[in-house]
């Protein structure tokens, strides 16, 4: 069994349909795979704060049992839970979302022992089970250094777009509710990011090898390419954010053609979930 969670509302749909394509396609043998979605409502900070449906939930699951028929998606509608732990917290208003702040919630639901977090903006190049079956028995999680941070910040610091979770021992430590805590009272440079390894057990990450967290290239070892904002130095210095879905510009500017599989399975689901939403 592979149980992997990934958290958002119906603005990363695009980024859910793609990243789980990609899981399932990229299997070297079916396996059963449990895709859990984090989701809420919180429409006090912004309109557009709105919950994923069960029709996004129900679409993808029937897109990725075409490809690995032992697949489930659950839906977790946890807005009760944010407003009971970090309803108005320090961070609620930082650079990025406060759905990103929903996988701290993950001890206070039925999780399974062994959980991959993801983002959104992931894509899988080798079969996911590479990183899925490493032992991580003795660890609270195991995760890949982040590619800026380990130059700028120090030298072990890790990007969380990639997690894998051992709960036991994380709810065995406390870590969770650590971090919420640190959210909670702390404004933090990486909100979450900042307040999951802040509230690390020492010794109890398991760094990995870049290949499962690669933020800037594509090697022939990537097992995981995470479309995060990155750096271009031509033809000047800027940041641009490309994500897998605008997949004009990761042809154009990554020049990648390893995700056309996935992409163009992906344009054709788009175009029929777009049809749908008409028609109800």
């Amino acid at each position: 069994m592979i149980n992997v969670l990934y958290s958002g509302n119906g603005k990363v749909f695009d980024g859910v349909l793609t990243s789980t394509l990609s899981l399932v396609k990229r299997l070297e043998k079916p396996r059963p795979l449990r895709v859990y979605l984090y989701t809420m409502t919180l429409t006090r900070v912004s309109p557009n704060y709105t919950a994923m449906g069960e029709e996004h939930a129900r679409f993808i699951e029937k897109a990725l049992q075409k490809h690995n028929p032992d697949t489930k998606v659950i839906l977790c509608d946890v807005t009760d839970l944010y407003e009971t732990h970090l309803k108005e917290n320090a961070n609620e208003g930082c650079y990025c979302s406060p759905y990103t702040l929903l996988r701290l919630l993950a001890d206070l639901t039925d999780m399974p022992d062994k959980l991959l977090y993801l983002d959104a903006d992931i894509m899988i190049n080798k079969d996911i089970g590479e990183l899925y079956d490493i032992d991580v028995e003795n660890y609270e999680y195991a995760a890949a250094n982040d590619h800026y941070g380990k130059y700028l910040v120090n030298p072990k610091y890790i990007n969380a777009g990639v997690l894998l979770f051992n709960m036991k021992k994380c709810r065995e430590t406390g870590l969770f509710e650590k971090a919420r805590e640190l959210i909670r009272v702390k404004k933090l440079p990486f909100a979450d990011q900042s307040a999951i390894i802040r509230s690390t057990t020492k010794k109890m990450c398991k760094l990995l090898p870049q290949k499962f967290n690669d933020q800037k290239f594509l090697h022939k070892d990537t097992v995981i390419r995470h479309f995060s904002k990155r750096l271009f130095w031509l033809p000047y210095p800027h940041t641009d954010n490309i994500k897998q879905w605008h997949v004009e510009k990761v042809h154009k500017v990554f020049k990648y053609h390893q995700f056309d599989d996935i992409l163009n399975e992906y344009l054709v689901l788009k175009e029929e979930f777009e049809n749908l939403q008409k028609t109800e």
